[in-house]
């Protein structure tokens, strides 16, 4: 694999591909020349500003052109780009940017309370650079910036060690770790993309409608067509009708998403399904992808859903179903281009096929470390393989299974039960739109299973009904004994459900 640096890479393919579309937003395209140009501009302006190499810059930023400009400006200044989860309060973005020690903001003016409410919290933070109109005397406008014509420094780059991004972890357990990305992780993992996914340079047209700070949306639906000669289109936000108007007007050809974003786009009107034709095809991350929501999908839109699979600290794609080969339902697939997976025990030992343990990761994708967190990334590697936190299993043609996360495992009466098993039988529930598995501390059992579940609308369960539909699918052990009838599932900016709220919530059982 090349070692080489996100600038000279982008460059290199924007040299190739210099009037190609790059970015196609809300029917606004940038060319790979243009963009060039811009970013070059910002990155000149950044600079200035005496924010360059060894430097940290927020970017809290809707999907946008924008958005990727700033990302690859703050990239070829030699900074390090720190995304902000929109979601998250000023309290948890000030403490994000006082552990990364952040020096500058390039944020959206969506964002202008919540920047201010920051302001005092921040330790070392000077520059603050908005995308919108008529910024005050203390804030540059980003937009003049990227539009006067100016020469970008001359950074000298170590690709292997040089900081490309720094992504925070979501905090499942205690505060939010910064997975320290290099240029090499990105760049690498940008080439698995582009040869496990067979995207095609100059034609391909991805669709960005998971929020582009997280890793899944920034590496395959960003970085990738930036980097590699394809065509970007991010979308705002996540609405069903705005999202098939988008792929219908952009002609788009791959839409990256999560499991619950599949699931709403099954309640699509069936004058919109069509708009989805110009897709080759559809590919999921982020959460376990139900059976029962998979099927449904295909059989509405026509379009086949390739589950992947791979945490933010590898960059974060580490496996796919092999595109136009074997699909395994309910497998992660194979592991990518440049990647090494392995199965192993507690004590770091490998284990054989089909048996479940720690997944771990070995390649030139993988994270330096953890920011500032010397202990905690010791703790994350077995030698030079980084342990995912993830239970899985591989089968004997070598594709991947997630079983459920290390943490998310429920023990009764010393027997495992895995989350993941309890909520397919329940998905395939006719009146079940959604649900999640936890375990509740119980003194008589250790811990006992619960049920949170969403009902499609116009229908009624109760306990005793699901209970009833568990009882000849799961053991006796694995039947949920508590169930939780709710109007929604909390989730983050990715749609991924948040299971410590719901055993921080105290609800009523039914």
């Amino acid at each position: 694999m090349e070692k080489i640096s996100l600038p000279e890479l982008f460059r290199n393919t924007a040299e190739k591909y210099k009037d190609f579309t790059a970015i196609n937003f809300s029917g606004k395209k940038t060319s790979f020349h243009e963009l060039d140009r811009l970013s070059d501009n910002l990155a000149a302006s950044l600079s200035h500003n005496g924010l360059t190499k060894g430097n940290r810059i927020a970017l809290y930023c809707i999907n946008s052109d924008s958005f990727a400009i700033a990302y690859l400006g703050i990239v070829k200044a030699g900074a390090t780009v720190i995304p902000l989860n929109l979601l998250q309060t000023p309290v948890e973005i000030s403490y994000i940017m006082n552990d990364a020690d952040v020096n500058g903001i390039i944020y959206h003016e969506a964002f202008d309370q919540a920047v201010e409410a920051i302001r005092s919290n921040v330790h070392n933070l000077e520059t603050y650079i908005r995308i919108g109109v008529n910024p005050n005397d203390e804030v540059q406008d980003f937009h003049t910036l990227i539009q006067t014509d100016s020469t970008a420094p001359e950074i000298t780059f170590n690709p292997q060690d040089d900081l490309a991004a720094i992504l925070y972890t979501s905090g499942t357990t205690g505060k939010p770790k910064g997975a320290m990305l290099t240029h090499s992780n990105l760049a690498s993992n940008t080439d698995s993309v582009i040869k496990s996914i067979k995207l095609i340079p100059g034609k391909d047209i991805l669709v960005a409608v998971l929020p582009m700070f997280h890793a899944f949306a920034a590496t395959a639906a960003m970085l990738t067509p930036m980097l590699r000669g394809l065509t970007m289109m991010p979308i705002v936000k996540f609405e069903p009708e705005l999202l098939a108007n988008s792929i219908h007007a952009g002609k788009a050809t791959i839409l990256f998403a999560v499991p619950s974003m599949y699931n709403v786009l099954l309640n699509m009107k069936e004058e919109q399904v069509a708009k989805l034709s110009s897709l080759r095809f559809c590919v999921s991350g982020g959460a376990a992808m139900p059976e029962k929501i998979m099927q449904s999908f295909e059989e509405k839109f026509g379009k086949l859903i390739y589950e992947g699979y791979g945490p933010t600290e590898c960059s974060p794609v580490t496996n796919v179903n092999p595109i136009g080969g074997t699909r395994k339902i309910l497998s992660v697939g194979l592991p990518v281009e440049h990647v090494s997976l392995c199965i192993k025990d507690t004590e770091g030992n490998d284990l054989p096929n089909n048996e479940v343990g720690e997944i771990c990761v070995r390649g030139p994708n993988v994270m330096k470390g953890y920011w500032n967190r010397p202990e905690d990334t010791r703790k994350s590697f077995f030698g030079d393989w980084f342990r995912t936190g993830d239970l899985g299993k591989k089968d004997d043609d070598g594709y991947y299974y997630i079983v459920d996360r290390i943490k998310d495992m429920i023990i009764v009466n010393g027997m495992n039960v895995y989350p993941r098993i309890v909520e397919e039988v329940l998905y395939q529930h006719p009146d079940i739109a959604e649900c999640a598995v936890i375990g509740i501390d119980d003194k008589l059992h250790g811990e006992i299973v619960a049920a949170y579940i969403v009902t499609k609308p116009g229908t009624e369960l109760s306990s005793s009904d699901v209970r009833s539909f568990c009882r000849d699918k799961l053991g006796r052990y694995q039947i949920p004994r508590k169930y939780f009838f709710i109007d929604a599932l909390p989730k983050n900016a990715t749609g991924k459900i948040l299971k410590r709220e719901l055993k921080e919530q105290k609800l009523e059982t039914a």
